[in-house]
């Protein structure tokens, strides 16, 4: 191919899936404790540990990726002849696709004769993935670099995320809810569903009563918007941060629910920059569906 298909390491699938599919990705950082480390799909720090980690108290930091290192990443693909489609994080939980812009306006005037486009996912962890893997299928199939581009922009919004979290002292440690919810939550032991919505931030939709609920209230979304309803013949993807017994309940009645689906569902972890912010005991399902915003 004349271009590469690229993203962000919190498009949260695996390295191997990424190589089996060729795309290629750039990591974020994170602190945990007084280190720095990549965001490298556990290689570096063992998710378990990570998360275990975390539970026990060590505070977590996120960093940026910046056009220093995006040009660095970049070049070499250039250098080659290769042309880039770069799909970043959302907009609305982070700024690092400006980065990417930058760096890509600064390498365009070198190579002059080369295309980068960077591409708003307008999505997060493996819902992320999820439309990078199906973009490497447009690739697969033939389509342009146009072509898919296109296809990206057309259809990023019909990637649908729906999470549920166990502990809310990280979404209160990151200020995305007051002490007073946080606190009141905890004695109530609220679990709240959020979802991504049309300009790629978290919204909270319901305060479910405990897992159960929670996972019944999740999976009762995934019946009202799936594509295609019971027909659904695409791919459906779970990550979780340390959660997998429940990531696995959820999965089998989804594959009772939906017997045409594209193999079994998938199941990943939620990697360390994400679950940064969403803490240990999260549980997320994507899949494709109507067009978010459209209720």
């Amino acid at each position: 191919m004349s271009f590469i298909l690229s993203c962000c390491s919190t498009s949260d699938l695996t390295k191997e899936h990424y190589e089996q599919r060729n795309l290629h990705y750039i990591c974020y950082h994170y602190h945990l404790g007084d280190n720095e480390y990549p965001d490298d799909f556990g290689q570096t720090i063992p998710f378990k540990e990570f998360y275990s980690r975390m539970a026990k108290g060590e505070m977590t930091k996120t960093s940026q990726i910046n056009i220093e290192e995006f040009i660095e990443y970049f070049e070499p693909f250039l250098k080659e002849g290769l042309d880039i489609i770069h799909v970043t994080l959302s907009s609305g939980l982070t700024g690092t696709i400006n980065s990417a812009r930058l760096a890509a306006e600064t390498l365009l005037e070198k190579y002059k004769d080369r295309k980068i486009e960077i591409i708003d996912s307008l999505a997060a962890s493996s819902g992320y993935g999820l439309l990078m893997d199906k973009l490497a299928d447009q690739r697969d199939e033939g389509k342009s670099f146009e072509e898919i581009v296109d296809f990206a922009i057309n259809n990023r919004l019909y990637v649908h995320h729906w999470f549920f979290s166990t502990d809310l002292k990280y979404y209160y440690r990151g200020g995305r809810i007051s002490k007073t919810s946080f606190l009141l939550g905890n004695l109530l032991n609220i679990c709240p569903l959020l979802d991504v919505n049309d300009e790629g931030k978290l919204i909270p939709l319901k305060k479910c009563l405990g897992v159960k609920q929670a996972s019944k209230m999740m999976l009762n979304a995934v019946n009202e918007h799936i594509r295609d309803g019971k027909n659904y013949c695409d791919k459906i993807y779970i990550s979780h941060s340390d959660f997998e017994s429940q990531a696995k309940i959820i999965a089998n009645e989804i594959e009772k629910n939906y017997p045409k689906m594209k193999g079994i569902v998938e199941i990943y972890s939620i990697g360390t920059v994400i679950g940064s912010h969403s803490g240990p005991g999260t549980v997320a399902v994507f899949f494709w569906g109507d067009k978010r915003g459209k209720k």
